[in-house]
């Protein structure tokens, strides 16, 4: 059980139901990682926001978000983002368990084009040593093709995994992650 009370969907009224009711509707359930959010509706919503923007992103693949979002969560040790996006690499991405095992010890080893192995390095430099990205690394990313919106849309989202991260880990969001 989190550390703050949470909304149940049974539970759920106003603002708080409709976007239970997307979710649902979306995933099938409702799972801890959004009744975590329920306190707060708005910041929900918001949510809900920047997972619709990059589900559809132009140029940034889902094994390459989600890659990002298991080594952001890696270092932050967040259990639960760490089974979640490892069974969307699994079941969606047709990765293997060891694939995903092996990109977590060598980031270099990810089943991603070489391009995108260069944006997913860079996103997690961006996370752990902000301060030693320059434009050296950027130009390596439009040399490959990444335009700078790209380069900027992929470290946002390792940034915000990060805050997720956090979030999940500060109120104990229980694990219901079936791989």
């Amino acid at each position: 059980m989190p550390l703050i009370q949470t909304i149940a969907p049974e539970n759920a009224t106003g603002e708080l139901a409709k976007i239970y009711k997307v979710i649902e509707t979306m995933r099938g359930s409702v799972g801890n990682n959004a009744q975590l959010f329920s306190i707060s509706p708005e910041l929900l919503r918001q949510q809900m926001d920047f997972i619709k923007y990059y589900m559809n992103h132009p140029t940034l693949s889902m094994p390459l978000l989600a890659a990002i979002r298991i080594m952001v969560s890696s270092g932050e040790e967040c259990q639960f983002c760490i089974d979640y996006n490892t069974g969307m690499l699994i079941n969606m991405a047709g990765w293997t368990f060891d694939q995903v095992t092996a990109m977590r010890k060598d980031p270099k080893s990810a089943n991603l084009p070489e391009r995108e192995i260069a944006m997913l390095l860079l996103a997690i430099k961006a996370i752990r040593i902000a301060h030693s990205v320059n434009a050296d690394d950027l130009d390596t990313l439009r040399e490959m093709g990444w335009s700078d919106g790209d380069i900027f849309d992929a470290v946002n989202h390792a940034t915000r995994m990060l805050a997720t991260d956090i979030i999940f880990n500060t109120f104990k969001i229980e694990n219901n992650n079936i791989l």
